[in-house]
């Protein structure tokens, strides 16, 4: 095991320089009035959680965060507490995902080749599963974790009428992070924003470009926090989690 670390430690160290923009600008619609990225998961903010699981992985060389105008300052102020050991910026998000992932990617030191995405809402992360999309990414020039689906999932009109039932065996629900080339990232992202149709992730924006996207093996435990009951079953995860170490 020895061996085979030392030798993932010296590829590791012929990648390019990989950046990680995290998206902390939504709304928080579906949370009850609480802001998801500051509400507390097992005594700490969820964005907190989320730097510092990213703050610790290794092939991450600095962390961009695109936040709502309003939150700069607070957020600022958050980091500051984390004292992360990697350099970190806050910048001003956008109306749309989409602006706002372009205008962190646009911050990201130019001599990085490869830029990461990373929900701020998805605090459970572990540093091994970005390093693994980091390696990925660059082999692969965009890829996303994913899971395969295991419910069964209804294409409906407007009044509910069932149109049709895909093979789930296909079917698979993507994570974060999502890494790309970071050229084919921010053009994907640019031409998004000139078409004028949303996207709901950036993986959505690279295929319109007509560049291959690949998935990797996803991880059950990285929820994203959307509503209050997130918070309770990330806390059992996070439970269960400790509990096994």
């Amino acid at each position: 095991m020895g061996f085979w670390n030392t030798v993932q430690k010296l590829q590791d160290k012929t990648l390019p320089m990989c950046s990680m923009v995290v998206a902390a600008a939504g709304s928080s619609a579906r949370m009850g009035g609480q802001d998801k990225l500051f509400a507390y998961l097992a005594g700490a903010p969820v964005l907190m959680r989320t730097l510092c699981a990213i703050d610790r992985a290794e092939l991450v060389s600095e962390i961009v965060v695109a936040v709502q105008a309003d939150r700069m300052e607070a957020v600022a102020d958050l980091c500051a507490r984390c004292a992360l050991r990697k350099k970190v910026r806050v910048v001003k998000g956008g109306a749309s995902r989409t602006e706002s992932v372009l205008a962190a990617a646009l911050e990201c030191d130019t001599k990085a080749e490869l830029i990461a995405i990373h929900d701020g809402a998805r605090p459970l992360v572990r540093p091994e599963m970005i390093d693994e999309m980091i390696r990925a990414g660059y082999r692969t020039q965009a890829v996303a974790p994913a899971i395969p689906v295991t419910d069964t999932v209804k294409v409906a009109d407007d009044s509910g009428l069932v149109q049709s039932t895909p093979d789930r065996s296909s079917l698979y629900a993507v994570q974060t992070p999502q890494v790309f080339q970071a050229n084919i990232l921010k053009a994907a992202l640019q031409a998004a924003l000139a078409s004028g149709e949303p996207v709901t992730d950036d993986c959505a924006a690279v295929e319109r470009l007509g560049k291959q996207v690949w998935l990797a093996e996803g991880d059950r435990s990285n929820i994203k926090i959307t509503t209050p009951d997130d918070l309770a079953v990330a806390e059992a995860l996070l439970r269960q989690r400790e509990a096994a170490q």
